[in-house]
Formats: structure tokens, C-alpha cells, sequence
């Protein structure tokens, strides 16, 4: 089993289906609307948007265990991330990433060390996953680490599917 096979929903209902990612790479972020590091959303788009045909998709999951920065509706997280980033990658159902109500995906995801060596539970918003085609964890990334980071595109154009 690998991430791709978890069920999980998708933002707006019915499931999202992560075995359509099966043989892509998969940033998987957990992401909040009301953050100090929010602004990310455009380079996680812009991220997406460039690495789309070589085979990367960027998944957002929704997460409000964190100083309550994620409150709304899926409705409202929808409008948000796209009237303020043009967002158009694809997000789950709001779920939690720590404790014992964490979601299955999240379980199979923070055993992974980032460049720190930290593993176990998520520190903050925006926390990044790198899944290879083959659906293991390929690196982790802090909150911090932005989209446009050289170390996060490097770890990415290592997995992709797609020719440069």
C-alpha cells in the first residue's frame, strides 16, 4: 500500500481519488487561509503550472490545527484560494495532520525526515511532502521552505516522471 492507494475526499466532496496521481510526483502540503506563510499558495500554483506536463501534481490539504488558521467551509477555502491565488490544483477535505484524529495520508507521510532530520508530527502550516511516482516518500520540507526554494525544486526534478 502507498499513498496513492488512501481514500481521502476531495474539497468539494466525493473522493479524491489519489490513485489518478499513480506515476506522478505529488508535493502534498497541508495549507491554511488565514497563515503568515498563506502567501505560498502562488508558488505552489506557479509550481504546479511549470512542472504539470513533466508530471507533478501539487495536492492541498486543508488543515485547521494550527493557531485555527484554516475556519472556513470548503466553500470558502475554495473561493479563497482561488479569487486570492488563482488556484488551481486540486485539495482534499479540511482534515487533521497530528494527534489521534490524524488522517491515514498524514500517518503514511511524517515518518519521512526532512533536511533537519525531523520526523513525526507536522510543526506548523505549510509543511511539504515530496511523493515519487512510485508512491513512496521521497523528502519532506519545513513550513518555511518555500516553493521557489532551490533545495525543494531540486528534490522535484529528481522524481519527475517527464523529460526536462
Amino acid at each position: 500500500m502507498t499513498v496513492f492507494d488512501i481514500p481521502i475526499d476531495a474539497l468539494n466532496g466525493g473522493p479524491a481519488d489519489l490513485a489518478q496521481y499513480r506515476g506522478r510526483a505529488l508535493l502534498v502540503v497541508n495549507v491554511a487561509s488565514r497563515c503568515g506563510l498563506t502567501p505560498q499558495y502562488a508558488g505552489l500554483q506557479a509550481l504546479a503550472d511549470e512542472y504539470a506536463d513533466r508530471g507533478l501534481t501539487v495536492l492541498g490539504v486543508p488543515c485547521n490545527q494550527f493557531g485555527g488558521q484554516e475556519p472556513g467551509t470548503a466553500e470558502e477555502i475554495n473561493d479563497f484560494c482561488q479569487v486570492n491565488y488563482g488556484v488551481t490544483f486540486p485539495r482534499t477535505e479540511k482534515i487533521e495532520v497530528n494527534g489521534p484524529g490524524r488522517h491515514p495520508l498524514y500517518s503514511a507521510l511524517v515518518d519521512t525526515p526532512d533536511a533537519d532530520g525531523h520526523t513525526g508530527d507536522v510543526r506548523w502550516n505549510f509543511e511539504k511532502f515530496l511523493v515519487a511516482p512510485d508512491g513512496t516518500v521521497a523528502a519532506r520540507f519545513a513550513p518555511t521552505v518555500t516553493p521557489d526554494s532551490a533545495e525543494l525544486r531540486a528534490a522535484v526534478e529528481k522524481v519527475l516522471p517527464g523529460p526536462a
